[in-house]
């Protein structure tokens, strides 16, 4: 993916009404579906301009691999099926992570 203009950033909307943004790192096309890795928006220090502090340990915070389902003629962000599902996805994006960085 090209950063040329800077972060995609993606605002979703769960179940219970609550938004939350996501900034998407990759996308990838699996058997017919899309996918996309995200991270969980970092919100900026208001006085620095800089990353406010992210503990990676927390459960909030993680990548976020999410697939286009098309309902209702409308394409929309849903979660993967099953464990397997996420652990392939999780695999595939692992791999083009790990040989960009090694490019």
């Amino acid at each position: 993916m090209s950063e040329e203009f800077g972060p995609d950033f993606i605002t979703l909307t769960d179940e219970n009404g609550d938004e939350f943004e996501l900034e998407l790192v990759d996308s990838l096309e699996h058997e017919g579906v899309t996918y996309y890795a995200m991270f969980p928006a970092v919100a900026e220090d208001e006085e620095t301009g800089e990353p406010a502090d992210v503990d990676a340990d927390d459960e909030e915070y993680g990548l976020v691999i999410m697939k286009v389902i098309q309902e209702n003629g409308e394409e929309l962000l849903s979660t993967p099926d099953s464990d397997e599902e996420l652990e392939t996805i999780y695999d595939l994006f692992m791999e083009r992570f790990f040989q960009e960085e090694n490019d």
